[in-house]
């Protein structure tokens, strides 16, 4: 019998184990909804751990027997999306009484893709948002993860796309929850 997966709080130590989860997940889960070439530009350009959602304590990682399976976590700040190499300047707390929270760096390593780690971690940071006061979530989705968050409860509320460099173009999806 397989042992459950865990979760808690990332920690400092984790980045680079969490670094690499997002590369190969980046890639490998992206096959199928964008070429290569958009799966290796987002992966190198916007994916990314956010150092401030990890101080905030509001970044997860999902383990079972020591071994890191999934990343993921909420924002009480203004970025919708990417991590530290993707940000420009200061990020401001947002209002929870007029403004979402985000659902931000979802991530499965791709050995363990559909075994509910999404899905948990998504549980827990809808909790955790709720109790900080959020009354709604919001996210910028990739493709392949547009599939978990409509599970979730999330509806699409506009397409959105991402210009990276040599003129790779990035569809996403901005989705929206109702969570209190």
């Amino acid at each position: 019998m397989t042992n459950p997966a865990s979760l808690r709080p990332a920690r400092t130590a984790d980045i680079p184990a969490m670094e690499a989860l997002i590369r190969r997940s980046g890639i490998e889960l992206s096959k199928g909804f964008y070429t290569a070439q958009q799966a290796q530009a987002v992966t190198r350009h916007v994916f990314g751990v956010d150092t401030q959602l990890v101080e905030d304590g509001t970044y997860f990682v999902v383990e079972r027997d020591g071994l890191l399976l999934a990343c993921g976590g909420w924002s009480k700040r203004a970025t919708l999306y990417g991590g530290d190499r993707h940000k420009r300047g200061p990020d401001p707390l947002l209002d929870p009484a007029t403004q979402p929270a985000r659902i931000r760096a979802f991530f499965v390593d791709p050995s363990s893709p559909r075994q509910g780690l999404g899905r948990l971690l998504m549980e827990h940071c809808e909790r955790e948002a709720k109790a900080a006061g959020f009354r709604t979530m919001e996210l910028a989705a990739t493709l392949p993860g547009v599939p978990l968050y409509r599970a979730c409860g999330f509806a699409e509320v506009e397409p959105m796309s991402l210009a990276l460099p040599d003129s790779v173009e990035v569809p996403l999806s901005r989705m929206r929850k109702q969570i209190g």
